[in-house]
């Protein structure tokens, strides 16, 4: 009797976790909202229009239609793009940002930043400098900790180092 009642358990713990991954991926699944990605594609353009939400019609709009973005952005590049096309940034206040990827704030100043592009200065580049890798970048300027800012002028000079921005706008305030 005993060893039926084991049998029994431990047949329902093999069926119980699956069931808790199913269920708890379909709570997952339905918390999102259909994106154009999700919708089927029909033969008809017009039923995927009628399928989606105004807001994400506009991807599928010609260019002429679609909703303009301000062209009055700054930059946010990473290191390699920089150093490719460091002279297309000459006429901006140049901010190195060294941050870590396993850095609480530096995740932080990275979220508000990719939130919302379109905030940065137009006068402002921010250049992603990986902390862990950029070993002779981080001897060059001094920095010793994740989460630092320095703004090179052209000639790649240290003009002005600082940390714990955690905005568009912080960074800027504190370029000269």
């Amino acid at each position: 009797m005993y060893s039926s009642g084991l049998h029994l358990s431990m047949t329902t713990r093999m069926y119980r976790i699956p069931l808790i991954v199913a269920a708890l991926s379909l709570a997952l699944s339905a918390c999102g909202s259909p994106t154009a990605s999700d919708v089927p594609a029909p033969a008809d353009q017009s039923a995927v229009e009628e399928s989606l939400p105004q807001e994400e019609m506009t991807a599928t709009d010609p260019p002429d239609q679609a909703a303009e973005t301000p062209q009055s952005s700054g930059s946010y590049i990473t290191l390699a793009e920089y150093e490719t096309n460091s002279a297309q940034f000459d006429d901006t206040n140049v901010v190195l940002f060294f941050n870590a990827a396993w850095c609480s704030t530096c995740k932080k100043a990275r979220e508000n930043i990719e939130a919302d592009l379109t905030a940065i200065p137009s006068d402002l580049t921010i250049v992603m400098v990986d902390f862990d890798s950029a070993d002779d970048l981080r001897r060059k300027y001094g920095v010793t900790l994740q989460h630092t800012f320095v703004q090179i002028d052209p000639a790649g000079n240290e003009l002005v180092k600082w940390s714990g921005s955690s905005t568009p706008s912080q960074i800027a305030e504190n370029t000269v």
